[in-house]
């Protein structure tokens, strides 16, 4: 009896150390020894701050994706609501453009905006003035300096920025300034290459391009065959390219030939009648070809050579005869009797002086902006088939429309468009094209 007790009672003290063993082990374990602890749990089930810090991560992931994924929608939604804001083209008003200009940037050196100082022919008057040329960036070849500086017309974000600067002034046409392939002006660069990134460019902006061939060394009528060949060929299938409608409903290419009474009527003939050795007329290669109005003798010259209209381009009223705004209206009653397209060129004012030192006498004063009016005013009074403007961008003549600002550079003070805003200019050519629109549809009715 007493051996069985004495085992009870060592049976007791064994299961009490058992408990009391397992009661401290159990105390002494920490919760991150459990099983939603262990390595293997931490890959599915994150602890609180590490599953805060993951989902923000995943969450702006996403969010990048979306937004990504949004870019090319927002750029065309900015598009289109830039698009809105602006006027409609008018394309019968036309602008002559120049993509001429350079920079270090795009370049590798200034172009144009270093433009040398031009002597008088009088070897005597040109003593009295200075030589050399322009230092840019701050001293450019220009009487007034652009917002955009002295810029590439390479450069993209400029032709962005000018398409729209020309569709807010409702201008629906540009005429590019235009050399050969490998040809170009004799200070500045072959500019052939740049016309696909503008015609692209305007077509952006629903605008059309004409080409305002310049006088480039050679011309006549044989190489000007090939010439029109060329662009009609290389060009006139972009949706930029721009035909006007003739009286005959036929849509042909539209081209201002600049100086060209430096060549005779006969040689234009051969290229511009019917039975000329070179000739374009009823071949796909046809167009509307715009003659350069200087005097009054080149209106029978005009006739002869079988050019289809003439243009003035001149912002200087009373420097030609075709510049001077009380001629518009006998020209256009010309015009209409021998079936000619009539563009009067309009011009904001004109200083060339930057270039030109002894050339004062040609300024014409901008007057804020009344010059210009009145230039608008006469054009549409004399009912032109189209008005083309003086310029867009030519900035060693002062005639630009294009933004200008204040800019002073040592003891040299450039002009400006005070008290006006750098786009007063923009905003009279969209309140004139608008209102030559208007008033053009009440002469066809």
């Amino acid at each position: 009896m007493a051996r069985f007790r004495r085992k009870f009672c060592y049976a007791l003290i064994v299961l009490a150390l058992v408990v009391f063993i397992i009661t401290i082990i159990l105390k002494s374990l920490s919760p991150e020894d459990n099983s939603f602890g262990s390595q293997f749990a931490l890959r599915l089930i994150p602890p609180p701050r590490e599953m805060e810090k993951d989902t923000k991560v995943a969450v702006s992931t996403m969010a990048a994706q979306m937004i990504t994924k949004k870019i090319p929608a927002e750029k065309a939604g900015s598009l289109e609501d830039k698009m809105q804001d602006l006027p409609e083209p008018i394309y019968n008003v036309h602008a002559f453009y120049y993509a001429w200009y350079g920079n270090p940037q795009f370049d590798g050196k200034y172009v144009h905006w270093d433009h040398p100082l031009l002597p008088h022919w009088d070897p005597k008057v040109a003593s009295g003035y200075p030589t050399g040329r322009h230092q840019p960036p701050e001293d450019i070849g220009a009487n007034f300096y652009p917002a955009l500086g002295p810029y590439s017309s390479r450069d993209p974000s400029v032709l962005e920025e000018h398409m729209q600067q020309l569709r807010s002034a409702a201008v629906g046409v540009l005429a590019i300034s235009w050399y050969p392939p490998s040809m170009k002006d004799d200070n500045g660069e072959a500019i052939d290459a740049l016309v696909p990134l503008i015609l692209d460019a305007a077509d952006k902006y629903k605008l059309k391009v004409v080409f305002h061939i310049e006088p480039y060394k050679g011309r006549d009528d044989a190489n000007m065959h090939e010439n029109i060949k060329y662009i009609v060929e290389r060009y006139g299938n972009h949706p930029a390219f721009y035909r006007y409608k003739t009286n005959t409903g036929k849509f042909l290419p539209l081209y201002y030939i600049y100086d060209s009474y430096l060549q005779s009527p006969d040689v234009w003939a051969q290229l511009l009648k019917s039975d000329g050795k070179y000739t374009i007329r009823d071949t796909p290669y046809d167009g509307i070809f715009i003659a350069l109005l200087v005097d009054d003798r080149h209106k029978k010259d005009i006739l002869t050579a079988g050019f289809d209209g003439l243009y003035t381009y001149f912002a200087t009223n009373g420097f030609t005869y075709g510049s001077s705004h009380h001629n518009w209206r006998t020209i256009k009653t010309f015009c209409d009797y021998n079936d000619l397209v009539f563009i009067p060129s309009v011009g904001p004012g004109y200083i060339d002086t930057s270039i030109r030192p002894w050339n004062s006498k040609n300024t014409r004063n901008r007057i804020n902006g009344k010059y210009y009016e009145t230039a608008f005013n006469a054009a549409v009074e004399a009912r032109p088939q189209i008005i083309s403007i003086t310029s867009f961008n030519e900035w060693h003549e002062g005639t630009q429309i294009e933004r200008a600002v204040p800019k002073t550079w040592g003891k040299m003070t450039y002009l400006d468009y005070l008290p006006h805003k750098p786009t007063a200019y923009l905003e009279i050519t969209q309140k004139w094209a608008r209102r030559f629109s208007e008033e053009q549809k009440k002469w066809l009715e």
